[in-house]
């Protein structure tokens, strides 16, 4: 059989760069980026065709020691992702190196005994000849097959991944349309876009203490979509910095939210914005489901 497909999974620690591999990779904005960690908190799937193979691959949310039942269903989701894939792809910021953190994480698979690659990112933030002793410190602890240099920020050594991987996925027929490249629902997509603009937009505690779901979607007659999501925070300070002064900062959020939704949905979106206090939202598993994690108790 010609066709090729197979899953992916992009494992790591939180600001490895998963993210932005994906999106680099698909060449869409799939998974929401921010320059602080934990931002991702469910697996997103992005499809890429590379000649006759399909690519699936599987954003996952960074792995660290988790404290809350929200942690615990990020982490979870993590591992089963990598369990659940052809192949698991070690992503390594080069900058920080072989932390107690990253090895536990290649100790971990070294020892799952599925097909792993090890991907050191970042590579323009370093001097190269740094990257063999950290590339011998990791393929000390797993079965690496192989092992490339990229970064996903300039899209150095992408290119070269996709190829290999196009070529190490199992022979079969494709299981996703070949016009598509995910199949993260829109519902779902919004809130993301919202909880995104939340971490650029705010600081310290309050990204981390807020979570984001979309209660309606409404199509009307001239092809837009009202949307209206409503955002969820523990603490009562964390809804009046969310606000903001005369509802500046949650407008803020809503205007950036809206055109970027805009963008990605190709149709006008009317998104409207309600901020509630939800003490202890981080552990309630319905909360959990919303965002697509399975509740680990």
């Amino acid at each position: 059989m010609a066709s090729r497909c197979g899953f992916v999974a992009i494992v790591g620690t939180p600001n490895a760069g998963k993210s932005t591999l994906l999106n680099r990779m698909t060449g869409a904005k799939l998974s929401i980026v921010s320059p602080k960690a934990q931002t991702t908190r469910m697996r997103v799937l992005g499809i890429v065709l590379r000649g006759e193979a399909q690519i699936l691959l599987v954003d996952t949310p960074g792995i660290f020691r988790p404290r809350r039942r929200l942690d615990r269903a990020m982490v979870a989701a993590a591992w089963s992702g990598a369990s659940d894939a052809d192949l698991a792809l070690l992503l390594v910021d080069a900058k920080t190196g072989a932390t107690e953190a990253v090895r536990a994480i290649a100790t971990q698979l070294g020892a799952s005994g599925r097909r792993c690659w090890l991907a050191l990112n970042k590579i323009d933030t370093v001097d190269m000849p740094s990257l063999l002793p950290l590339t011998a410190t990791l393929t000390a602890l797993a079965p690496f097959e192989e092992t490339f240099m990229l970064s996903a920020a300039t899209g150095d050594g992408v290119n070269h991944l996709l190829d290999r991987l196009a070529e190490a996925v199992p022979a079969g027929p494709h299981l996703y349309p070949d016009d598509e490249i995910t199949d993260l629902p829109d519902r779902l997509l919004a809130a993301e876009v919202v909880r995104e603009q939340i971490f650029l937009q705010t600081h310290e505690e309050v990204p981390y203490g807020t979570t984001a779901e979309t209660e309606s979607w409404e199509e009307r007659q001239d092809g837009s979509v009202r949307v209206d999501v409503t955002i969820y925070v523990a603490r009562p300070g964390h809804k009046a910095i969310l606000i903001g002064e005369k509802g500046s900062r949650v407008g803020e959020i809503g205007r950036r939210a809206r055109a970027e939704l805009c963008s990605l949905l190709e149709r006008k979106v009317h998104l409207f914005l309600n901020v509630k206090e939800r003490a202890g939202w981080d552990e309630e598993s319905a909360r959990l489901r919303a965002i697509g994690l399975t509740d680990e108790g």
